[in-house]
């Protein structure tokens, strides 16, 4: 048993997704959260920028007691690829558990991938599924202006803006008749009900930290790192910016206030 925290981290505020799941499956753990809201968005910067923006959130999050790492953002993913940041740790991505999922769900062998430009220029989740089942067909949209649309809050259903932006991004991927899409950044499925409009009942929605969540729990239990608390566990919030913006926003990803406290941290 380990006592320590679940650390997750991303550029904003879409790895709340994945906090969200991680509350629901794991509700006793503790979790460290550190969102880089003062350098968002990630999917625009180079490689090299991901990188280095990567290894300076992992040392944030390894200054605090943790005992397994999850970066909750589809680009960092996407450029890590397989290659771990730690080295005594548990840690994964966002990306592989969710290429599995949906490898493992489409009946057709169509799967469509929606994400930063730098996540889709990566070619990664395509790598990664065809590793799994050579025998899939990907298409690969990004989707730059869905994190800033997030970010400041459109994510009604009906919200002409985002609508739009989705209709014009998504009918590539309608074309291609998949039955499957990967949202492949952590702040889309807060306008999934959008994205299900558009692509229909038929086409599964994979979220990635809702797979990442559950690859957590896989990893920990195998590990017996699971904690042994019987009292519900807390939430600890970092933002490289504006606290009370955080707070205003994460309800959006939360369904509810950000229970927990939040701080303001830099790098």
């Amino acid at each position: 048993m380990d006592n320590n925290a679940i650390g997750v981290f991303d550029s904003g505020l879409g790895g709340l997704t994945a906090v969200k799941e991680l509350n629901r499956i794991l509700p006793n753990e503790n979790i460290i959260y550190f969102g880089d809201t003062a350098r968002i968005p990630y999917g625009t910067r180079s490689r090299e920028t991901v990188l280095r923006y990567a290894r300076e959130d992992v040392a944030f999050l390894l200054r605090h007691p943790v005992k397994m790492i999850i970066a909750a953002c589809g680009t960092v993913s996407s450029v890590l690829g397989t290659n771990s940041p730690v080295e005594d740790m548990p840690f994964t991505g966002v990306l592989y558990p969710a290429a599995e999922t949906a490898c493992a769900v489409t009946k057709n062998g169509r799967i469509g991938v929606i994400g930063t430009p730098a996540t889709i220029r990566s070619g990664s989740y395509e790598h990664a599924m065809h590793t799994i089942n050579n025998d899939v067909c990907v298409t690969a949209m990004a989707c730059p202006l869905f994190v800033h649309l997030v970010e400041y809050g459109y994510t009604d259903r009906n919200n002409k803006i985002t609508r739009l932006a989705a209709e014009e991004y998504l009918e590539p991927i309608r074309n291609a008749q998949v039955d499957t899409l990967i949202l492949g950044c952590t702040h889309y499925p807060i306008i999934r009900d959008i994205i299900a409009d558009i692509m229909g009942d038929d086409v599964n929605l994979i979220s990635p930290g809702e797979e990442a969540a559950k690859f957590a729990k896989r990893c920990l239990e195998e590990r017996e790192l699971l904690t042994d608390r019987t009292e519900k566990g807390k939430n600890r919030y970092y933002v490289s910016d504006s606290v009370s913006m955080f707070r205003e926003n994460a309800k959006h990803f939360l369904e509810d206030a950000a229970h927990g406290q939040v701080f303001s941290s830099r790098i």
